[in-house]
């Protein structure tokens, strides 16, 4: 059975992820975002209680 050896299927994985660790993912990278990030700062708000009617 061809699938259990390892030796071919191994190579191809292996130049796969070269190829797209080296070719296509800098071409990835170079987008910008359309959302840039933004320096927000972050305002805690206290809770309101709950009101009981029996208290």
């Amino acid at each position: 059975m061809p699938q259990l050896n390892p030796a071919p299927w191994f190579m191809i994985m292996l130049m796969t992820w070269f190829t797209y660790s080296l070719l296509i993912q800098p071409k990835l990278l170079s987008f910008t975002s359309t959302n840039t990030p933004s320096n927000k700062t972050t305002s805690t708000t206290k809770p309101t209680s709950w009101t009981w009617p029996w208290t």
